[in-house]
């Protein structure tokens, strides 16, 4: 018998997946919210953590797993087409090879930064939606999905930030940009917390499925296991 994905599960990974690859080039732009810096990623990223909640909350940690590594394997191929891309000479009807290399293109420091902190903040997020639904017998799923947000979103901005700008700036402001961004996307996720509790009651009521982790292994790498 032939396995099924729904519909909905292949939008919510598309979606996971264009929020990753549009950040990555948004974030060549940096902003001030609230006194605070930050770059333009904020305003898509942290919908990629809403729709990992999303997906681990209706589907389980395995299908986000799954969805997880997608998503860095598409962005990693974007990656390689914009680097060729650049490498590419010229015509002489582009006049624009600076700022397209500028925009499209981004140091080996930042490009390993970037996917490590994806790849550890993706599956932390994960990992605690997993764990707290069955703790909590799936109620509250609103403390939940918080909760993970911000141990994501905080190993996810740690990690990218450490491996980033560690012997660049100070380490106290590697700290204090980290909690910074962290809180920033945290807040993020609470305003649009309604609208995540809506569309996650919802998906439960029309797939008919609401898949609590018992038994399952988290080791990340066991793709496998879909």
């Amino acid at each position: 018998m032939k396995k099924q994905v729904s519909l909905t599960y292949m939008v919510a990974g598309l979606l996971f997946t264009v929020c990753l690859i549009v950040a990555n080039i948004t974030a060549q732009k940096t902003i001030t919210i609230f006194g605070l810096s930050a770059t333009a990623a904020i305003l898509v990223f942290p919908v990629s953590y809403i729709v990992n909640d999303l997906i681990a909350e209706v589907w389980g940690y395995k299908k986000a797993r799954f969805i997880i590594w997608i998503g860095f394997l598409l962005n990693f191929l974007v990656v390689i087409i914009f680097r060729l891309s650049i490498l590419i000479p010229e015509n002489a009807f582009f006049p624009h090879q600076g700022a397209f290399a500028q925009i499209l293109g981004s140091t080996f420091r930042l490009t390993v930064a970037s996917f490590a902190a994806f790849l550890l903040g993706s599956f932390v997020n994960a990992y605690v939606m997993s764990k707290m639904k069955i703790l909590q017998k799936g109620k509250r799923f609103s403390i939940r999905a918080v909760v993970s947000t911000f141990a994501g979103e905080g190993m996810d901005s740690l990690v990218f930030f450490f491996i980033a700008f560690v012997g660049i700036m100070p380490l106290k402001n590697v700290f204090e940009l980290t909690l910074h961004i962290a809180l920033l996307k945290t807040v993020y996720e609470v305003l649009v917390l309604p609208l995540t509790i809506y569309l996650v009651k919802r998906i439960k009521k029309v797939e008919g499925v609401d898949v609590y982790d018992q038994d399952v292994n988290y080791n990340p790498f066991k793709i496998n296991e879909f």
